[in-house]
């Protein structure tokens, strides 16, 4: 099982790597690694590994059998063995902007209080589907109530909370498609805000930025209708 340093701090650039194993169609398994696989919405992590004088190129991280995360290399595991060590290298503006997408995406959840049914990120823009019967018509209003929690510097920060606990408050998940994994004894939450001021809260496996106005500007883009009761909502970075 991969340890992911990912979970104890998002802000890790690079780190050393130990091969742990590997599995079919070009995927690596480190001991330990800051590649955060494709889960919740968020894309998987890319980068390159550093490792017996050569640089291997990661074009994807996704997860893989026994809770092992793999490291997909774009050409191939050749030259690599079990036990090698090298270097992990992020793609940060990459992951930066994941996390920052990711971010504000929760902030989304808030303004428009309805129940989430999907929901997507890229480095450029993000989506939430909701269960929304009827159109928005104050888009420019969502907007500045967007901006307006961006721009008062929450903090957000993790806790834990036992699988029963999560069961005893089932208020805390907002999204109807993807539920927290229960099983392993404890869910991770993220919070935006303290107690004296809380903004939101609900379980998350993905990375974030560690307080809002890391952000930036963010608008409110193109609404769509996805069925009946579903309506897609797009926000992207502001020119």
């Amino acid at each position: 099982m991969t340890i992911s340093l990912f979970g104890d701090d998002a802000y890790l650039k690079e780190a050393s790597a130990k091969i742990s194993g590997f599995t079919d169609e070009r995927g690596v398994v480190l001991e330990k690694t800051i590649f955060y696989p494709t889960g919740g919405g968020q894309p998987g992590d890319v980068g390159s590994l550093e490792i017996n004088g050569k640089s291997y190129s990661v074009q994807d991280t996704v997860k893989g059998n026994n809770g092992n995360i793999v490291l997909v290399l774009e050409h191939g595991c050749e030259g690599l063995n079990i036990g090698d060590t090298g270097v992990q290298i992020l793609n940060w503006d990459v992951r930066y902007a994941h996390m920052k997408v990711h971010s504000a995406l929760h902030l989304l959840s808030v303004v428009i209080p309805l129940p989430v049914t999907g929901g997507a990120i890229t480095a450029q823009k993000g989506r939430l589907d909701f269960n929304m019967p009827n159109a928005i018509e104050n888009k420019d209003e969502l907007t500045d109530q967007l901006n307006q929690l961006i721009q008062g510097d929450y903090e957000i920060t993790e806790s834990w909370i036992s699988d029963e606990e999560l069961q005893a408050n089932p208020g805390l998940v907002k999204t109807m498609s993807v539920k927290p994994p229960v099983g392993a004894g404890k869910v991770r939450l993220i919070r935006i805000g303290n107690d004296d001021e809380q903004i939101d809260l609900q379980p998350c496996g993905g990375t974030h930025v560690k307080r809002t106005s890391e952000i930036g500007e963010m608008h409110l883009g193109k609404m769509q209708k996805k069925g009946q009761l579903n309506r897609r909502v797009n926000i992207n970075f502001s020119d």
